[in-house]
């Protein structure tokens, strides 16, 4: 039986834990800022710093690429030095390449800083999930509903500031405004994280130093990892792609930028209901269901009337993904301590991301191939497939660290 070392109580009450929670709040608000109030500007930016579609493109899918590399880095990184510095090192750095991207008098710098600031938050979207586990675990719901609704709200409100700062003072201005939330959240982080020692979240349980699970052997995690990644496949198509998809049909501009704030606004819904779900049932897997059920009838309205009944698709293809704050819930429910948490959700983000960074080139390339949407409609439509089977396997009430063997850092083989 895991539990949580006695040194440990003391340092959670008071002043400290809120402290966490404000470090938690802030650190969720800036899990996208950087991304869509970048996006918005980069035609403006183009255009100033000489550069075109082609690079346009690249910092396009810099944001998925980021995350899928630095989620696979974050957890290594939380084993050595602990979760609260690693969440103070992803903030800074987010910070400080955020301000050199506002700076910037190259496109190579832009990208550099570009790269780097998704590289922090990269790490903070893995670390985010254990720090819930560790600070809150006895109100999962509560701070997964609560930081998942400060990172939409903060997805949100940046692309609305974006055009309308850079028009009325610089895109300088308007790319540097979010250094400050960062910077803040890294101080806040900086400030537990000199109060507390680096292995203070570390489960006292009988095993011999260097002893961990291999997560990669366990069906949940893998039922985790291919969930997670077709649900960020569909995310990241229908946002690129659900615009041109109602232009191509005759529809106007506004109209896809409508239904993409349409679809976005569905993920506030969905991060109050379904944590709360994951919590109280011991087996969620009629969330997966109906989800998919959902997402396919969502594809399938766009594919055969997607100017008739737009409202009703897009609302569905919005419900359709909420299995991302299931999967994020479930990180910290089948998971025994924040060390574990911290590796699954490495994984799984990390491949999770990975995975959606091909999406939105795949699926441009069968338009351009067949000529029409409907076949990368339906091919997102077939995703649901392999996400309800994996679904299975994620939801089941069990442990990761009960059906892995455990395996030393030293290289040693598993104990019998």
């Amino acid at each position: 039986m895991t539990t949580s070392s006695p040194s440990l109580v003391p340092v959670r009450q008071g002043r400290l834990l809120l402290w966490a929670g404000l470090a938690i709040a802030l650190t969720a608000v800036n899990l996208r800022t950087a991304v869509t109030g970048f996006t918005p500007l980069l035609a403006i930016i183009g255009s100033d710093l000489g550069f075109g579609v082609a690079l346009a493109g690249l910092l396009g899918t810099v944001p998925a690429a980021s995350f899928a590399v630095f989620g696979f880095l974050a957890p290594v990184v939380t084993r050595r030095f602990g979760l609260e510095r690693t969440a103070t090192v992803a903030l800074g750095l987010t910070a400080l390449s955020l301000l050199a991207r506002a700076f910037s008098p190259t496109p190579l710098v832009l990208v550099l800083s570009t790269v780097l600031a998704l590289a922090g938050i990269g790490a903070a979207n893995v670390v985010i999930v254990p720090l819930v586990k560790a600070w809150f675990a006895d109100r999962l719901a509560l701070w997964t509903s609560l930081y998942l609704i400060l990172m939409q709200t903060g997805q949100f409100i940046a692309p609305l500031l974006a055009v309308p700062v850079a028009e009325a003072a610089t895109w300088r201005l308007s790319v540097g405004i979010w250094v400050v939330p960062a910077a803040v959240a890294a101080v806040v982080w900086l400030i537990l994280a000199v109060k507390l020692p680096a292995d203070h979240h570390a489960p006292a349980v009988a095993t011999p130093a260097g002893a961990r699970p291999r997560i990669s052997r366990s069906s949940t995690v893998w039922g985790l990892v291919i969930l997670f990644g077709m649900m960020s496949l569909s995310n990241y198509g229908i946002v690129t792609w659900v615009p041109a998809v109602l232009t191509d049909a005759g529809g106007s501009a506004t109209l896809g930028g409508t239904m993409v704030a349409l679809y976005s606004a569905w993920g506030m819904v969905a991060a109050l209901v379904v944590p709360q779900l994951a919590t109280r049932l011991a087996n969620p897997f009629v969330v997966v269901v109906v989800c998919a059920i959902v997402l396919v009838a969502g594809y399938l309205g766009l594919v055969l009337s997607p100017l008739d009944g737009t409202w009703a698709w897009v609302c569905a293809l919005g419900i359709g993904v909420s299995t991302f704050p299931l999967c994020m819930t479930l990180i910290n429910r089948r998971t025994r301590s924040a060390q574990s948490a911290s590796a699954v959700s490495g994984l799984v983000q990390g491949i999770g991301y990975g995975l959606a960074g091909f999406g939105p080139i795949g699926l441009g390339l069968l338009r351009e191939a067949t000529g029409s949407w409907s076949i990368p409609l339906l091919v997102l439509a077939a995703t649901a497939v392999p996400g309800v089977i994996a679904g299975w396997f994620a939801c089941r009430p069990r442990f990761v660290e009960d059906s892995v063997p455990t395996m030393y850092d030293t290289g040693q083989q598993p104990r019998p």
